[in-house]
């Protein structure tokens, strides 16, 4: 049973050739992702994470453990404050923040935290439908 103040959390990576796999799966090959010599050119001095990608973490976690099973992802806002890049690891924070018990529904904060040093990377919030777990 998830109820207010609820939290959750998973430590992730992603390796280059998960990069990779994602820019064909999505179509979206900006070098900013794939190419280690444009990337050299910008500030991030390396390629970096896919946003998306990184919400493909959200997205597992709320369809497999938190809520769970069953669980609809309606809705995810986010800000990237910082990027992520490839080989390093990162925590993903999940805490119920509201519960609509009318509707089945709860909103579930999103972060991201770099592992290392504890600086938040991404902040956000997500909407769930569960009919059962709330």
């Amino acid at each position: 049973m998830i109820h207010l103040g609820a939290s959750f959390e998973i430590e992730f990576s992603f390796t280059q050739e998960q990069v990779n796999e994602f820019c064909k799966i999505s179509g979206d090959f900006n070098p900013l992702h794939w190419d280690e010599d444009f990337a050299a050119t910008t500030p991030f001095k390396k390629p970096i994470i896919h946003g998306a990608l990184i919400a493909s973490v959200f997205s597992k976690v709320m369809g497999m453990d938190f809520p769970g099973s069953g669980s609809v992802y309606l809705k995810q806002v986010s800000e990237f404050k910082r990027p992520l890049y490839v080989g390093q690891t990162y925590r993903a924070f999940f805490q119920v923040a509201s519960i609509n018990d009318l509707k089945h529904t709860a909103e579930i904060t999103t972060q991201v935290f770099e592992l290392e040093r504890g600086k938040l990377m991404v902040d956000g919030i997500a909407s769930v439908m569960h009919p059962t777990l709330f």
